[in-house]
């Protein structure tokens, strides 16, 4: 009886088949693996975009504040936007700096919006602070004259004219505004913008009345 036996393997073939396959399995996980990276660049350079774009924000507010002379709000332009700008810096400021003193936080009334002496004062204590810190011409000198003299100055004025003012009932708040993740709460933020355009284009009519605080002993 004859026997039909496959034909004997090719040892080439035999030798190969083995590597050939793991190649093509190692081959199919580096593509899985890549394939996820190829929007990358994309993205990259779609961050780049954002990153430059605050940088150059955040130059123009650093050579606003350290360049010439500090901003009056008593003579403000007539423009919203002109005044919105001045206290978003200011609103921005405060917490970070000012309200960090206890002195400055327990005289500071919750209308200090309200009283346009007031945020002259602050305003031109930020850009003094921001030239000494951050000027052209930073020095320990210019921030001991800070901290000596010029904060003192404005928290002793604000506490003489309107430290005991208030948005409800012309109560006394001594002490610092409560903290929220870390910064004290600004009294007056919530009226911030209607402030900016009162002052910007009816700065010799009645003010907008203050709003009822949220909650007693609340500093909004």
């Amino acid at each position: 009886m004859t026997t039909n036996n496959p034909p004997p393997a090719n040892p080439v073939e035999s030798d190969w088949a083995g590597p050939v396959a793991g190649l093509a399995r190692l081959v199919d996980g580096l593509r899985r693996d890549v394939d996820p990276l190829a929007a990358l660049p994309r993205r990259v350079e779609e961050l780049a975009e954002v990153l430059a774009r605050l940088s150059e924000t955040v130059a123009a507010i650093a050579t606003r504040r350290n360049t010439g002379p500090a901003p009056t709000w008593l003579l403000a332009p007539e423009n919203p936007q002109d005044t919105a700008t001045l206290l978003d810096e200011l609103s921005a400021w405060m917490p970070a700096i000012y309200l960090r003193y206890p002195d400055a936080a327990a005289v500071l009334p919750d209308c200090w919006l309200w009283h346009p002496d007031v945020v002259e004062e602050l305003i031109w204590l930020m850009y003094a602070w921001s030239g000494a810190y951050q000027g052209p011409a930073p020095s320990v000198a210019l921030v001991g004259d800070w901290h000596d003299r010029q904060r003192p100055g404005v928290v002793r004025r604000i506490r003489q004219t309107v430290g005991s003012c208030s948005r409800e009932r012309h109560r006394d708040r001594p002490g610092r505004p409560p903290l929220h993740a870390g910064r004290p709460d600004l009294p007056g933020s919530d009226q911030l913008h209607e402030i900016a355009a009162w002052w910007a284009t009816g700065r010799d009519t009645t003010p907008p009345e203050p709003a009822p605080l949220a909650a007693e002993g609340a500093w909004t």
